[in-house]
């Protein structure tokens, strides 16, 4: 007599019941998104399947078929999703299926409470990878039973979705997965129509999967009960997709909605891709590929344990999910597939590194999408604003690192500037309106345009109508570590070293007019400075402010203030920079304690207004004061002596 498998019941992962929570309750519309990620989690166990049988060739069974095959039963009202794919262990069931070990989970959580259209929220599911639990939208429980290849055992998983599942010992001829829905009524009203009906099934796949690279096949009822009751209901079985690559069509093959498809599929991304990058190569080596510039920036883009990375295929087989080395980190939201004949099945990860092939393609690919994306810009100049303002943060990464295509990376940078403040302006565009006299790219660091706009540091060049570029962003600040000139001329930072506006003539004079007021102040700026010593390491007169008495500058090969606070944020952030304290000499304020102190050198409300100055100066810039206690009892001190 057979013995009763044991049965051993388990809690999901706190964030996974929340997460099919989300999916039975929140998740209500287009329900019918769950065969898409059933189908596709099967693509990638026959995936997974065929790469690891390259090296291992006894994993696979003798007449073994990679195939998907849908089932439904209409009395039972269940629909099997089978796959003849790689399967699972007990402990990968546990793994996959019962926790979520994705810092992606939260963010799905926030996501879904920002959404408002159904669409945004079937677009969710399958980016945060996490297809499977959308099962329970259109089930009431759900068993798996599945084998790992390799394995002789299988597993079998049951779950209704309240927080709990089992799992026992199971009999499975062959590797695979079998996923079997206990289907819930239908229900139109609430969205859930009839998942055992064939033609709707062959609906889902043909909008869905129809470019699975795999047979979806069909093995259920002929005909509809009550089509002809006199006759005995035969079982069918029927592919539903295409299967050939779309990539290996001709562009005249292919509609427009055909690669939106595809790259929904991809991609797991709802809305429609920005560009479409159809690329064929043949001479010395051969490739073909399909690449798209999604519309919107995935949530994880700068997330650095985030994968990124084309599908790669070798003569139409699968060898890597995602492959980095085919382009450049800055290029990682490039979503696609390469299908090359002329690598080996079995490449590794540590060869693609050295392998001539990967390297060819990855440089052809690179200058494919920048050539792209240049007569985006020049053809189509709203959609590239669109492009910009998703992905040019990690446009701008490639400046410091990929150095063969510098020069066609520059023309496709955007930014903000003084000299309008809605429009973006490139580096060409800046070159254009500069003064005859100028020589220098002048440019601004901060934390946003309006600490920009109001910095001290913009005061002589906004009189003077010297155009400056606004660089808002944290990636900005290796940007101009790597950008040193354009055409000729250099980048200069406002805030560092002298900056010198106005023709020659205008320079000199002035020049030697602030070296005959520094020889006047002489003994003021003594005092000042060692007063201020542990702060400032030089005081001198500027020539840069108009309205505003004093600012902070570094000098040349120092940290921009932005930066240095970027740096001091993060770990092993050293000590703060002691920086060069510039006064206006022209300012009443600056002219009353130059006053005061010729009348007495010992005058403590000049000292204590020089230290209030000095944190005046880091608050214009974004900067934190040093000791903000003292400045309070300055300041209280100084008013009370005032009133």
């Amino acid at each position: 007599m057979a013995t009763a498998p044991v049965i051993e019941n388990f809690q999901f992962q706190a964030e996974t019941a929340q997460l099919l929570n989300l999916m039975i309750h929140s998740l209500y519309t287009q329900r019918e998104i769950f065969l898409r990620e059933l189908v596709s989690n099967a693509s990638d166990a026959l995936d997974r399947f065929r790469f690891e049988a390259l090296t291992n060739t006894g994993l696979v069974p003798a007449g073994h078929e990679y195939e998907i095959r849908l089932k439904p039963d209409l009395t039972a009202r269940t629909l099997t999703v089978s796959d003849t794919g790689i399967g699972m262990s007990r402990q990968e069931l546990i793994d996959h299926i019962g926790t979520i070990a994705r810092s992606g989970t939260q963010e799905l959580r926030k996501r879904v409470k920002e959404s408002q259209s159904a669409e945004a929220l079937a677009e969710l599911i399958g980016q945060f990878g996490v297809g499977f639990y959308s099962a329970f939208m259109v089930s009431d429980r759900v068993v798996i039973v599945t084998r790992r290849a390799g394995e002789a055992s299988a597993t079998r998983w049951e779950s209704t979705g309240n927080g709990a599942y089992t799992l026992a010992d199971a009999e499975k001829p062959n590797p695979g997965t079998d996923i079997t829905l206990h289907l819930k009524k239908p229900d139109a009203e609430n969205g859930i129509e009839d998942y055992t009906d064939r033609w709707k099934l062959a609906m889902i796949v043909h909008k869905y999967s129809d470019f699975i690279a795999y047979p979806i096949i069909y093995q259920g009822p002929a005909q509809e009960p009550g089509e002809d009751d006199t006759k005995e209901i035969k079982i069918e079985t029927k592919t539903l997709n295409s299967m050939k690559p779309i990539w290996t069509r001709g562009r005249s093959e292919v509609s427009d909605s055909d690669y939106k498809d595809f790259y929904k599929h991809l991609s797991s991304d709802m809305t429609e891709p920005l560009k479409v990058l159809p690329l064929k190569a043949e001479g010395a080596f051969e490739y073909e590929a399909l690449l798209f510039i999604p519309s919107h920036a995935p949530y994880d883009l700068f997330y650095h344990a985030a994968e990124s990375g084309l599908k790669l295929y070798a003569r139409r087989v699968m060898v890597m999910d995602k492959c980095e080395e085919l382009l450049p980190r800055y290029l990682r939201f490039i979503k696609g597939v390469v299908d090359s004949s002329d690598l080996p099945l079995n490449i590794s990860r540590q060869r693609l590194q050295q392998d001539r092939h990967i390297s060819q393609i990855r440089k052809w690919l690179t200058r494919k999408v920048l050539d792209t994306l240049a007569e985006m810009k020049e053809k189509e100049p709203d959609k590239y604003l669109t492009f910009w303002g998703e992905f040019g943060k990690a446009m701008k990464e490639g400046v410091g690192s990929d150095y063969d295509n510098k020069d066609k990376l520059l023309p496709l940078l955007l930014f903000e500037s003084s000299n309008d403040p809605a429009k973006l302006s490139t580096l060409k565009e800046y070159v254009e309106r500069m003064k005859p006299e100028q020589s220098e790219i002048f440019y601004l660091t901060g934390e946003s345009r309006k600490v920009i706009e109001n910095s001290p540091h913009l005061e002589a060049p906004k009189q003077r109508s010297y155009e400056v570029l606004f660089l808002s962003e944290p990636v900005d600040e290796l940007l101009v570590q790597s950008l040193y000139e354009f055409e000729g001329h250099k980048l200069k930072s406002v805030t560092k070293g002298k900056v010198h506006l106005g023709t020659e003539e205008e320079r000199k004079a002035q020049d030697e007019q602030i070296k005959k007021k520094e020889e006047e102040y002489s003994a003021f700026l003594q005092a000042s400075q060692k007063k201020l010593d542990q702060y400032i390491k030089q005081i001198r007169l500027s020539t840069r402010l108009v309205a505003s008495p004093a600012c902070l500058v570094t000098e040349e090969h120092e940290y921009s203030p932005h930066l240095e606070r970027l740096l001091q944020k993060g770990k092993g952030a050293g000590a703060k920079q002691r920086r060069i304290m510039e006064l206006n000499p022209d300012h009443p304020l600056i002219c009353r304690l130059y006053e005061r102190f010729q009348a007495n050198a010992e005058d403590l409300v000049v000292g204590d207004s020089m230290e209030i100055l000095v944190d005046l100066a880091l608050l214009s810039e974004g900067s934190e004061v040093a000791d903000p206690v003292r400045l309070n009892q300055l300041t209280m001190d100084l008013l009370q002596k005032i009133v």
